[in-house]
């Protein structure tokens, strides 16, 4: 299995999905720390604030917009607490061995700028593109890099309230369709996500979709997911969408996310 994906890579036929488990490994804040800012800058006591959301960030930040107006203030403060200057990304080992798989394309959920600047570090060009005026930019030598979820860059981009968030999940945007047309032609890998994530499930779902109603299912290319927590339910359910779960069991995420990545490289 990790064999076929490697080959996938190495002829360019395959493109990654990264999400939120990745960036952790840097040592960024989580979203609990996201929900404590929220309540600090609307002067509420963080387990009270905390618990009228049912610890759910999309209604928490729902609510932070419509007492703020904007999300100007939190969006600067998680600027700023994602990019501690003390993190250097030459000692992350994840991150170098995403730049050397040497991805054509690569999709993130996440608003950081990690990848980028991996890729600045490496000395690797890159285009990125967060919105639909970005898409004129890409250039055929270059990694594409495409903030799906928003990029700090454009707060109007930013997915983080449960309005926005629903309508994300119209799928219909033109990141959307981009990703659609990519599935379409290449393989896809995807990190960082637990299958707890109802997102990247009902993504998964969409992607089957547009199989299923055509006649050429079985020309699907194949899409991964890495996994470091057994699921024998969920993972029934997404080999029946056409994701195949690729299990590394470790209780240290990190650690066998790396040696997931490693192991890819040495087969190139």
């Amino acid at each position: 299995m990790i064999e076929e994906l490697a080959s996938k890579i190495k002829h360019k036929n395959a493109i990654l999905f990264v999400g939120s488990g990745v960036s952790k490994n840097l040592g960024l804040p989580d979203y609990s720390e996201l929900i404590n800012q929220m309540a600090e800058k609307l002067n509420y006591d963080r387990e009270t604030f905390n618990s009228w959301g049912d610890n759910d960030f999309l209604i928490l930040a729902e609510y932070y917009y419509l007492q703020k107006g904007s999300l100007g203030e939190l969006r600067s403060w998680m600027d700023r607490a994602w990019h501690n200057p003390q993190i250097d990304i030459s000692k992350s080992t994840i991150y170098k061995m995403i730049i050397e798989l040497n991805f054509p394309v690569i999709y993130t959920t996440n608003f950081d700028r990690w990848l980028e600047y991996a890729h600045d570090f490496y000395k690797k060009d890159y285009t990125k593109i967060a919105n639909v005026a970005d898409m004129t930019l890409t250039e055929n030598d270059k990694t594409q890099i495409i903030k799906f979820h928003g990029d700090f860059d454009d707060d109007s981009s930013i997915v983080l309230t449960e309005s926005s968030y629903f309508n994300r999940l119209d799928f219909e945007t033109s990141l959307d369709i981009k990703l659609r047309l990519d599935s379409l032609e290449k393989s896809i890998l995807f990190i960082g996500y637990s299958l707890s994530d109802i997102n990247i499930r009902y993504m998964l779902f969409k992607l089957h979709k547009q199989w299923k109603h055509s006649s050429y299912e079985h020309l699907r290319p194949k899409a991964y997911i890495f996994l470091t927590d057994p699921n024998p339910v969920k993972e029934t359910i997404l080999r029946e969408r056409g994701i195949i779960p690729i299990i590394y069991k470790n209780n240290d995420p990190g650690k066998a996310l790396t040696d997931f990545l490693i192991d890819l490289k040495s087969i190139l």
